[in-house]
């Protein structure tokens, strides 16, 4: 490993991190994040461009080149991890370069916006793809070796980290393939908390809000720099500032955080608490269609009114 004067002093210090869609945007703030705090990084990227179309391997070299000028240690990985192939390729990479893995941050991910109506089978199918089946992949090859890991006896510590977003929690106008894909995640993250628990590897998610190339366009005004630009003004749409909280929830100084999710714009973070049992009645037999649309609305005059929808008017 190269020498760092981070490295060896932060709390990801010997740990390997690998993290999907690092070529840009978040992915990209989370591995230098890491990086800065003792990691060494797997930065895979496909390069496609904002719709999905195309491949480059320079944006993830880009940041590999970036990590190691400033001391740390770093590999690229451009493959697609929305194939089994592909995320199976993903983990060999960490465990060929460095002999490990202990963290996996899914953030890969790209937008075909639409109406409902004008939403194809192709740009539901392409988005769902990319941001829930490339979750799923790489976190099924991360766990099959972290489950090797526990029956011989080396308990992994092992972290994931998902990427939901606002869209997933409470829906995005334009956005039913991505707001379904998001809400996926958020299922999924529960599941493989429970199921990889015994395993010693804990998984959460983080829904974050902040400047990239999925969101500069689709909520220009919202993610815009201060226009002042002084040195002193806090931007806080940058992605470098999701990236603290994911390092730690990659990190050992989360042990027994698990299966939560963390909404983090700016300088706030917020522990999301999901559904919950609200307003009940039970009859204790069957109502008629009449008397369950009854208590359906004597149950909604006593519950809190639902958060709107992303673009809602």
């Amino acid at each position: 490993m190269k020498a760092n004067a981070a490295v060896g002093s932060g709390i990801c210090a010997g740990r390997v991190v690998v993290v999907t869609g690092a070529g840009r945007g978040l992915g990209r703030a989370h591995a230098r994040a890491y990086a800065a705090e003792g990691a060494r990084v797997v930065v895979n990227d496909l390069g496609v461009l904002l719709d999905g179309s195309g491949a480059s391997g320079g944006p993830a070299q880009d940041v590999v080149e970036e990590i190691r000028a400033a001391g740390g240690d770093a590999v690229a990985h451009c493959g697609d991890i929305a194939t089994s192939d592909g995320a199976a390729s993903l983990v060999r990479a960490a465990l060929e370069t460095y002999g490990r893995l202990d963290t996996l941050v899914n953030n890969a991910g790209f937008l075909r916006d639409r109406m409902l109506v004008n939403l194809d089978e192709e740009a539901w199918d392409a988005v769902v793809r990319v941001h829930l089946k490339g979750h799923f992949l790489p976190l099924k090859h991360a766990a099959v070796h972290w489950r090797a890991e526990a029956k011989q006896g080396r308990a992994p510590h092992a972290c994931v980290v998902n990427t939901s977003s606002g869209a997933g929690l409470l829906g995005s106008v334009g956005q039913g393939n991505y707001s379904a894909a998001k809400a996926g995640i958020l299922g999924l993250t529960l599941v493989a908390s429970a199921e990889l628990a015994a395993y010693g590897v804990r998984v959460n998610a983080v829904a974050p809000a902040a400047r990239t190339r999925m969101t500069e366009r689709t909520f220009a005004d919202a993610m815009a720099p201060p226009q002042d630009g002084g040195s002193g003004t806090f931007d806080a749409m940058a992605p470098e500032n999701v990236s603290p909280l994911v390092v730690w929830l990659g990190s050992e100084s989360s042990a027994g955080v698990t299966g939560r999710v963390f909404e983090t714009e700016g300088g706030r973070i917020t522990v999301m608490e999901g559904w919950r049992p609200g307003p009940s009645l039970d009859k204790g037999g069957r109502r008629s269609a009449a008397e369950a649309g009854g208590t359906a609305l004597e149950l909604l005059a006593r519950a809190e009114a639902p958060l709107p929808v992303y673009g809602a008017r």
